[in-house]
């Protein structure tokens, strides 16, 4: 699936970078340019993909949005990596 080769694009940019290194990418020119072309990629098939199936993308993320704050209460998740079913 080509959405899926495009987003491990855009990863492939960041996969050996520390946190600092992602932070400062927006520093080089010629690099924020790469990362701003695999994000509309990465974009650009998923719109796709939506369309196709009739997914209505901002629905579909407040959605979301909703369920993680139910999986996720704020007091609980903050500052905490362990996933909900392991706590």
């Amino acid at each position: 699936m080509v959405l899926a080769s495009e987003a491990a694009e855009l990863l492939e940019i960041f996969q050996w970078l520390t946190e600092e290194q992602s932070k400062n990418i927006v520093k080089n020119k010629k690099e924020i340019a790469l990362v701003k072309e695999e994000i509309a990629d990465v974009f650009i098939y998923l719109t796709r993909l939506a369309g196709k199936l009739g997914v209505d993308i901002e629905r579909a993320v407040l959605k979301k949005i909703a369920l993680n704050e139910k999986k996720y209460p704020i007091e609980f998740a903050k500052d905490n990596a362990t996933k909900y079913n392991k706590r």
